[in-house]
């Protein structure tokens, strides 16, 4: 039997092959920069920094903030790069906004005032890729935690696809968080 021609165009049989994926338990996809990735689930380490980071939160942070872990997030089409979807390691949101409640499973990045992530097996992403992903989202901050180097960064300003400023701290020192976090990081956890 003859088949019909493919009439979709690429990056729509991309985005609709990325969201048919079954991936083994524990392993999650995501679609960067046009480009499905499958990671493993983290290590113990990667989620001790994730936990580091969220008691700090929860605790010191001067507005009330809730937290989702892996919270698949949409991305504004940027360049040459499809729709794209992108799982941060964590999710800030203000609780007062309630933007977790009700939510699909992939949810824009309205309202969302960080996002997190700790390097894993493929570092460049978290520095580069995801970075520009984010700041196409308007996410106005971006915490890095890159145990390569030792450090971490926060990106902010977003604008045309990436972020106009960073700090970048070695492990042991503070990072001041601005608004509405309004706190110092501590990073001692992860020397």
């Amino acid at each position: 039997m003859a088949h019909e021609p493919l009439t979709q165009d690429h990056d729509h049989v991309l985005l609709e092959g990325f969201l048919a994926l079954d991936t083994p338990e524990g392993f999650r996809a995501e679609l960067i920069e046009g480009e499905i990735v499958v990671t493993p689930p983290p290590d113990g380490d990667h989620e001790d920094h994730i936990n580091v980071i969220l008691k700090q939160v929860i605790r010191k942070s001067a507005a009330d903030m809730d937290f989702s872990g892996n919270k698949g997030l949409t991305v504004p089409r940027g360049g040459l790069c499809v729709r794209n979807h992108v799982i941060p390691d964590g999710t800030f949101a203000p609780t007062e906004l309630e933007l977790f409640r009700g939510a699909e499973s992939w949810m824009p990045c309205e309202g969302v005032s960080m996002v997190a992530e700790v390097t894993s097996t493929k570092p460049d992403r978290d520095r580069k890729a995801k970075r520009h992903c984010y700041a196409r989202g308007g996410i106005p901050l971006y915490l890095l935690v890159d145990r390569d180097n030792s450090d971490v960064t926060l990106f902010s300003d977003p604008e045309n696809g990436d972020y106009r400023q960073h700090v970048t701290v070695p492990f042991g020192k503070q990072l001041d968080l601005p608004a509405p976090f309004s706190f110092a990081l501590e990073t001692t956890r992860f020397v």
